[in-house]
């Protein structure tokens, strides 16, 4: 519970009466990015003459102590509020006149902090910056560095030739090498994804107000101010072409989750293999040794579960359900001029961000890092794979190599040795063909 006096007005305590729903405020970037248009919007409406210069300093230095941090005690609507956000708006509107108003009396939430802008375009424009910035700051960075230390895993383990697995049936060899080379290649991909995904969001909304229109905004403001944060963020902002497409439907938020679905299925991949190879270690596969962060059990004593992988996956069952989220907040939400879903929207968005950010950085340093192989286990199983006899197919034929592979597994033998039997075939060059080193 705040101590601090409470800075919200009138809309804000209907708000808070009206939708007692989750006790989930909107995420603390959605009114960072707020604030930080209000900052500069109230810079432009000052340069345009549309409010009094002298109250220009005091909205634009309260908005920018709110983005840096400050009074975030001050924002406690509900997400599960009005569709628009407006709630919100208002909140941080509210908090905004409330500070500028101590040193200049008079400055009020809706004709000086609120100019030129609507909840309409300035959410969905707060949702994609916040959403841009957290991408690019935040979530590539830690792919970044996961495809780094999975890198020098796959280096450290190109060598290491081991039994692939189709159908989680022994298949034939492959380096361990290679399979770190290809999970490295699925967050490459999602690095890509979400890179194209970053830059399709900088384009804007802002400037639409109530119904894409631009009613009651000067023509100028929403470049202007998009120039500013542009200046300061580093993003490539634009304003939108079409107003009533970017407010109404934004697909753009539709694509960053469709992007944040398929990072997390490729991290719960690698995450999965991981904890399967991890499995044993008397009765799994056993060709991965894990980091040993806690005990596994609290009845079995001395075991040691692979917990980080496990965190992993959960993170993409949520990412899964919160995507599902999004694509019903852009289906049943974007009606005529304007979506009504954007607050479970950026809500969704926003989680997912953090959660994948977050236990990729755990993954990395609390698992990947920390990964060894375990060589014997992984020859002896290669040794005696059936499926070996997929080398001999191209000289003796399938059929023949088919019934090699049979009697290997029944007798307990391996191809090598039911193959000596069974083809005439000089010793070296049935070696040679067998040599796992060839294989891959």
């Amino acid at each position: 519970m705040s101590h601090n006096p409470v800075l919200y007005g009138e809309q804000t305590r209907r708000a808070i009466q009206n939708f007692p729903i989750s006790g989930w405020s909107m995420p603390q970037e959605i009114i960072r990015a707020l604030a930080l248009i209000k900052e500069h919007a109230a810079v432009v409406n000052g340069e345009l003459g549309v409010i009094p210069k002298s109250y220009v300093k005091v909205i634009s230095d309260a908005a920018r102590r709110i983005k840096e941090g400050e009074f975030s005690d001050q924002f406690p609507v509900d997400v599960f509020q009005t569709g628009s956000g407006t709630s919100t708006n208002m909140n941080v509107n509210e908090v905004i006149a409330s500070l500028a108003s101590t040193p200049i009396k008079g400055i009020h939430p809706n004709d000086h902090v609120n100019r030129c802008q609507s909840s309409n375009d300035t959410i969905p424009t707060a949702i994609q910056i916040a959403c841009a910035l957290k991408v690019r700051d935040e979530l590539i960075p830690a792919l970044e560095m996961l495809k780094r230390a999975l890198n020098r895993k796959a280096r450290e383990f190109k060598l290491i030739i081991k039994t692939a697995r189709t159908h989680l049936m022994d298949a034939v060899p492959v380096s361990l090498g290679d399979e770190f080379e290809a999970f490295v290649a699925l967050v490459d991909h999602a690095i890509d994804e979400l890179k194209h995904s970053q830059n399709n969001l900088c384009v804007l909304p802002l400037g639409g107000t109530a119904a894409g229109t631009g009613a009651n905004a000067h023509p100028k403001f929403a470049g202007l101010v998009i120039d500013r944060i542009n200046e300061e963020t580093g993003l490539a902002l634009e304003e939108a072409k079409n107003h009533i497409s970017a407010q109404s439907c934004p697909l753009v938020t539709l694509e960053l989750s469709g992007c944040l679905r398929s990072t997390s299925a490729a991290l719960n991949k690698i995450a999965n293999d991981i904890r399967w190879m991890s499995s044993g270690p008397t009765a799994g596969l056993n060709e991965l040794k894990l980091p040993a962060l806690q005990a596994g059990s609290s009845i079995m004593p001395g075991k040691v579960n692979p917990v980080i992988c496990e965190s992993v996956m959960q993170v993409g069952m949520y990412v899964e359900g919160a995507d599902t989220t999004v694509r019903a907040g852009i289906r049943e939400g974007s009606a005529f001029e304007l979506n009504t879903a954007y607050p479970v929207i950026a809500q969704s968005l926003i989680m997912s961000l953090r959660l994948i950010t977050n236990v990729t950085n755990a993954f990395v340093s609390k698992c990947v890092d920390g990964i060894k192989a375990n060589e014997k286990a992984i020859a002896s199983k290669v040794e005696r794979n059936a499926m070996l006899a997929t080398a001999l197919a191209p000289i003796i034929g399938y059929d023949k190599a088919a019934e090699i592979a049979k009697e290997a597994m029944e007798k307990d033998l391996t191809i090598y040795e039911v193959a000596q039997q069974k083809i005439v075939m000089p010793e070296n060059q049935l070696k040679k063909l067998l040599d796992i080193n060839k294989m891959v």
